[in-house]
């Protein structure tokens, strides 16, 4: 949700600042990065599970339409390991889509650049107090009258023009927040799936139940956050595009 509605006190937008704009920037970048090889890692195997093993013979709490891979269905008839009971292996008989050689490897590069912007956009933010200034939502708030008058203020169209920058009103407080919150765990989430961290620090993947547990939140954050680019993309559209553009790009408050 862009900058420039009025909050409660109906204090005027004063802009990004530079390293705002350029933590912005770098993390929006990575973001979409990281979506689109994360999607194509995600063509190779669309079935999620929860705890430490899954894998196509055992069940998935949830399998994605992504690609020829989706549903397939290509397997030999079972085969039995002998003195285990009950375990047993198929030979595949589809050609599957696989392109997870370049997608972790492109994955796990821009990883560095999302994890570097993070990092700098938090530091930062700590500094220059602006994580506690304008992104922490106070008591106030939190309100449900502050709340719900917000929620109407956001869904009344035409939406006022919006120059950019904070101050930010509740509900804008509330998702920069959880999207802040949510992207040091998408990444933590990342490392618990790599078998080098996992053999060198097994503990964090267990801190998620287990790789294949850190796989389904890993992408269940990137459900979140790819809701929440479309409404910020939205409400940017609605209180003046160009405008806000410039504001996060130039830190001006030229355009229409």
């Amino acid at each position: 949700m862009p900058g420039g509605m009025t909050d409660a006190r109906g204090q005027a937008a004063q802009g990004h600042a530079v390293w705002v704009r350029l933590c912005h920037w770098l993390i929006a970048f990575a973001v979409i990065g990281l979506a689109f090889s994360g999607v194509v890692i995600l063509m190779a195997h669309p079935r999620l599970y929860w705890g430490v093993a899954g894998n196509d013979l055992t069940p998935a709490w949830i399998e994605l339409p992504l690609g020829r891979n989706y549903h397939h269905g290509g397997w030999g008839p079972p085969l039995a390991f002998p003195g285990a009971p009950g375990a047993f292996s198929r030979v595949r008989t589809y050609d599957i889509f696989n392109q997870n050689g370049w997608a972790r490897s492109l994955h796990f590069l821009i990883a560095w650049i999302f994890a570097t912007a993070l990092l700098a956009y938090l530091a930062l933010g700590l500094v220059t107090g602006h994580l506690a200034r304008d992104i922490a939502p106070r008591r106030r708030d939190l309100a449900r009258g502050a709340l719900k008058a917000e929620l109407k203020a956001h869904l009344r169209l035409p939406l006022p023009r919006a120059p950019g920058g904070p101050p930010y009103n509740a509900l804008q407080k509330l998702a920069y927040a959880v999207v802040i919150a949510l992207l040091p765990l998408m990444a933590l989430s990342g490392l618990a799936m790599a078998p080098l961290v996992a053999a060198a620090w097994p503990w964090i993947p267990a801190l998620f139940g287990g790789g294949q547990s850190a796989r389904s939140v890993h992408f269940l954050i990137l459900v979140v956050l790819t809701l929440f680019l479309i409404g910020h993309l939205a409400f940017a559209a609605l209180t003046g595009l160009r405008r806000q553009l410039w504001a996060i790009t130039l830190g001006g408050r030229r355009g229409a």
